[in-house]
């Protein structure tokens, strides 16, 4: 569930009128003491994370008076509670309370409906109010179809002694609510406390707002960055990795950074799983071996070759990381050489010094092996690779023993790829760009990468590799990013070929730690 902040909460509600507090949002102490100002009244200040408690943390405080709010606010702003930090500072009016409710419409997965919740007892959590006060609460399955009317809701209100006026206004804003869930297709709405003030308006305090990530897509205007969950804003590789995902629907590319800020020599790792269960066996591994997780990356379910490059190379790009561990399932049924050629050109690339425990299991584990020890041969890394009965506790024992020795081979630096003389290019399904130099092509003997092309959309022209299908054809798909062109050509041809595969913000964000 893609998680909203009580602010962007608070603008869809007060879009779909119901009643919010006087205030606004702030980044700076400047900015919430004009906030202050112009709601000339005392005030509540609210630092926005995605966390419940945050009056015993310190993040809720009031003030009466706009350079209060200054002060209070610069302590609030940077604040760090685990790993989020405070960028946001929500400044309202302080409310005259007369009464406190809860009102939430949540999905329910083992009903597969939506279920209003209501209290006539508002509070910390629903699940308490209900423990202490079941006969205060009531629920309701509504239909996907009918929906919920008003008069429904009264009828239901009644079973809690709510009558007359407040049953009225409690009403149309308990079918205001489900109306939002339903439009913005939420996994849960509620509002915790929904007061009714000593003017007798009937406000939402607070919010709390969650929306189905497969729905996220349909909502840009809710400035999403990541349909996932998360208990903290998303870091710029969070959001890197998921545009590859996005655009790419080819398998599965998941990647979440569990860690920011630690130093060389502390034991952060990065993690490289394959397939879920697989994944967290792989992982318990070498955390009993008294690494720290980095980051959680899985690419499974037969992605391409390109996609797995692109997992490397974020995971690579988080900092000063003390090795890579990757392993997952032990019986894939992909072809592991896909995985592989990904491995290698973002290891060369980024010429990979740290030592490097591979375990790729399954379908043509033993090419995929041999393409891994063939491929990093030549770099500062000690890599090793194993297949599926090599069990996972060896692997972490031989990750601990390459970072424990500290060693690394003394090899001499690749040299840079000329600019190509003859260049014969074709783009591909994301953007990519595959490139041979003829001039190389010409002399190669072994014609390698029309051999290792899996998709067969080579051939040869007068010796030269072109394309079997139009270019067209190729950008839409045909060429499946296989990399086999690339990484055979490298190891057993001339050298000729070069595949370009674009990450969008990457290289900015490289540039950025520098």
């Amino acid at each position: 569930m893609a998680r909203l902040y009580e602010f962007q909460g608070k603008k869809l509600l007060k879009e779909n009128k119901i009643a919010v507090p006087i205030g606004g949002v702030a980044k700076s102490p400047e900015e919430a003491k004009k906030i202050a100002e112009e709601i000339n009244k005392p005030c509540i200040l609210k630092g926005q994370l995605f966390i419940t408690g945050r009056a015993g943390l310190g993040l809720i405080k009031f003030a009466n008076n706009p350079d209060e709010v200054y002060r209070i606010t610069s302590e609030i702003l940077g604040k760090k509670i685990g790993n989020q930090t405070v960028e946001f500072v929500l400044v309202e009016e302080k409310l005259d309370i007369e009464r406190e409710f809860y009102a939430g419409v949540i999905i329910d997965d083992a009903k597969k409906c939506p279920v209003l919740i209501f209290s006539s007892v508002g509070g910390t959590g629903i699940e308490e109010i209900a423990k202490e006060y079941p006969d205060k609460v009531i629920r309701q399955d509504i239909s996907m179809l009918a929906g919920i009317r008003e008069h429904q809701v009264r009828n239901l209100l009644r079973k809690v002694d709510i009558n007359g006026k407040l049953q009225l206004s409690l009403g149309s804003v308990i079918v205001s609510l489900y109306n939002i869930a339903r439009k913005y297709d939420a996994r849960a709405v509620e509002i915790n406390p929904l007061i009714l003030a000593k003017n007798e308006k009937i406000i939402a305090a607070d919010c709390r707002i969650t929306i189905d990530d497969y729905a996220v897509y349909k909502h840009p205007e809710l400035g999403i960055q990541i349909a996932r969950e998360f208990d903290r804003p998303p870091t710029p590789l969070d959001v890197i990795a998921y545009k590859v995902e996005e655009g790419d629907y080819r398998g599965t590319f998941y990647f979440v950074q569990l860690e920011q800020g630690y130093k060389k020599g502390e034991g952060y790792i990065g993690f490289h799983g394959a397939g879920g269960g697989g994944s967290m066996m792989s992982m318990d591994a070498v955390l009993k071996k008294g690494y720290k997780i980095a980051n959680f990356c899985d690419t499974s379910g037969n992605p391409p070759a390109s996609k797995v490059y692109r997992a490397a190379k974020i995971i690579l790009s988080q900092g000063p990381i003390d090795g890579y561990f990757g392993s997952g399932s032990g019986v894939a049924s992909q072809e592991q050489f896909h995985s592989a050629r990904g491995l290698v050109k973002a290891f060369r690339e980024f010429q990979i010094d740290m030592p490097v425990v591979i375990r790729l299991g399954g379908n043509q584990e033993e090419k995929a092996i041999e393409i891994m020890s063939e491929g990093t041969k030549d770099l500062p890394a000690d890599v090793e690779c194993y297949g599926k009965d090599t069990s996972v506790h060896y692997c972490a024992e031989r990750f601990d023993e390459l970072v424990r020795s500290g060693k690394k081979k003394i090899v001499h630096p690749l040299s840079e790829k000329e600019k190509p003389k003859e260049p014969y290019s074709f783009k591909t399904v994301t953007g990519g760009e595959v490139i041979f130099d003829h001039s190389k092509c010409a002399n190669c003997k072994t014609k390698i990468c029309v051999v290792s092309c899996i998709p067969k959309i080579l051939k040869l022209d007068n010796g030269k590799p072109v394309l079997n299908i139009s270019k067209e054809e190729a950008a839409k798909g045909k060429c499946t990013e296989c990399l086999a062109c690339e990484i055979e050509c490298g190891f057993r041809g001339n050298k000729g070929a070069t595949i370009i595969l674009p990450i969008p913000g990457l290289d900015e964000y490289l540039h950025k730690k520098i």
